[in-house]
């Protein structure tokens, strides 16, 4: 009976430890995502442990795990770094998404339904509410079902683009978003360019969402090219 007790306080230990893990790796990643953990800043473990209540063990776990978001560069004997945007990289990235998500918006428009329609229109409305809170200052998605180029990709309905864009590169990819999302004038015209991609969709012309697609992309990546060199 005692061994049997003991295991069982060891599993819930093990059991909570994993909870703060992952709340402590939610958290940050997002302090990450929204630019609040400045890009190319050391990952100060010590203030880290103390912000969030968490030990050395699981906070080094959340950062191994967001260097496998591509978040953080893990330097040998040196640290942890957060990921920091240049120019050619955010070059590269781009192009992936130019690629695939117009694909993605290409398959939606084949594939979606009226309800799904009317799912992006919900989505859209609520934007519309959250930008005007921010007096069209801000466009700032929440990950997941709340994230529009999500639910796009999502109603592809081609797993392995999924995976690529939302489990493999989700992350690095909002990272690269946000940027762009406070920039004058970009949070209203992503916006509308985000309607024209849904009127497309709804009218099952696939030819044209993708195009409008990539066009919103490109004209993101303008956006955040122009503000690296400013930089």
């Amino acid at each position: 009976m005692k061994t049997e007790s003991l295991s069982n306080r060891v599993s819930k230990t093990s059991s909570a430890s994993t909870t703060l893990a992952d709340n402590v790796f939610n958290q940050i990643r997002t302090a990450i995502v929204k630019g609040e953990l400045i890009p190319g800043s050391k990952v100060n473990e010590p203030q880290l442990s103390r912000q969030y209540g968490i030990s050395r063990g699981p906070l080094r776990e959340a950062i191994r795990r967001l260097e496998g978001c591509k978040l953080v560069e893990i330097t040998p004997h040196i640290g942890a770094n957060v990921i920091s945007l240049n120019r050619s990289q955010t070059i590269e990235i781009y192009e992936i998404r130019e690629a695939l998500e117009s694909l993605a918006c290409r398959l939606a428009a084949e594939k979606s339904t009226p309800k799904d329609c009317h799912k992006l229109r919900e989505l859209l409305t609520a934007h519309e509410k959250q930008i005007q809170s921010e007096n069209g200052q801000l466009y700032y998605q929440k990950e997941g079902d709340l994230d529009f180029h999500y639910l796009i990709i999502q109603l592809s309905g081609n797993a392995r683009l999924f995976t690529i864009l939302c489990e493999e590169l989700y992350h690095l990819l909002r990272l690269y978003r946000v940027q762009t999302s406070s920039k004058p004038s970009r949070p209203e015209r992503a916006f509308h360019e985000h309607h024209q991609i849904v009127d497309a969709i709804e009218n099952k012309d696939a030819e044209l969402a993708a195009l409008l697609m990539r066009r919103h992309i490109s004209n993101a990546r303008k956006t955040l090219i122009n503000q690296l060199d400013i930089e």
